[in-house]
């Protein structure tokens, strides 16, 4: 796509902030928490795994934002 020169394009949408960060963080640990209960649940271990991991990464982050500078 060309511009005309001397115009900017307009933004792509609405700016990302912490809180949206924040949100994502807490919505894949209740997600990874879930895939930990229905993989214990119905013994496909993989999906617990994968859950843990989600937990974990989200934990960490969470843990790295709120002790963080």
């Amino acid at each position: 796509m060309r511009y005309r020169i001397g115009t900017e394009p307009d933004p792509g949408g609405l700016p990302l902030d912490q809180g949206m960060f924040t949100f994502a963080a807490l919505l894949s640990l209740a997600i990874g928490a879930g895939f930990v209960l229905a993989g214990l649940r119905s013994r496909h271990y993989w999906m617990s795994l994968w859950g843990s991991g989600l937990v974990l990464s989200s934990a960490a982050y969470l843990l790295f934002t709120l002790l963080g500078p």
